[in-house]
């Protein structure tokens, strides 16, 4: 995910909480705590009084722009939000990417289990799981392992394999950039349980 948009959904998540924590701290303190601080023209914030008095909404509603306005906002906002999500799964999953000399197409599913039966064959591996991601436009791919060790293993045993891998694949797909990003686990050691 970019940046900008990891950054953007932080600040808008940020923004909503707040907002709620705001609107929650004052419905839990039954809006007795403004009164002192609220001016006079802000009387629908004090306490046992609503916050949209029945008659100016009534009048609204009679108008005959109430119900296509309402009905526009809600549509255009359904419509944002849909587009909003549809990019967010698109742009993290890169089904096939286009490969200038041959004119091919590689199929990312199929490098993920590529690079994992080669990572899962190695010794102290138990498990590996892979994630490959990539940006035609900026010529540049990336692969997520994460590498489940054997409880006997240890990372420093794995390691100058899997640089091998790397720069073996980073070979293969020479017109692109390649980054290889890699999380070991561990499993813990058995306990024997005691009864």
């Amino acid at each position: 995910m970019p940046r900008s948009r990891t950054v953007l959904n932080r600040i808008t998540l940020g923004l909503c909480g707040l907002g709620a924590t705001a609107a929650g701290a004052w419905l839990a303190l039954g809006r007795t705590a403004w009164r002192t601080a609220v001016p006079e023209r802000w009387s629908a914030l004090l306490p046992h009084t609503p916050l949209v008095s029945s008659a100016p909404l009534a009048s609204m509603r009679g108008q005959g722009w109430w119900t296509p306005t309402v009905m526009a906002s809600a549509a255009v906002s359904a419509l944002l939000l849909a587009v909003w999500g549809a990019r967010q799964l698109r742009d993290q999953r890169l089904r096939r990417m286009p490969l200038p000399p041959s004119q091919g197409l590689l199929r990312t599913r199929a490098m993920e289990d590529a690079l994992a039966g080669l990572v899962t064959d190695l010794d102290g591996v138990a498990q590996c799981r892979t994630r490959v991601r990539g940006k035609p436009r900026t010529g540049h791919l990336e692969a997520v392992l994460r590498v489940r060790l054997r409880p006997d293993s240890t990372p420093c045993a794995v390691l100058p394999s899997l640089v091998e891998i790397a720069s073996d694949t980073a070979e293969a797909m020479a017109p692109y950039g390649f980054q290889l990003h890699v999380r070991f686990t561990a499993r813990p050691h058995r306990r024997p349980h005691v009864r």
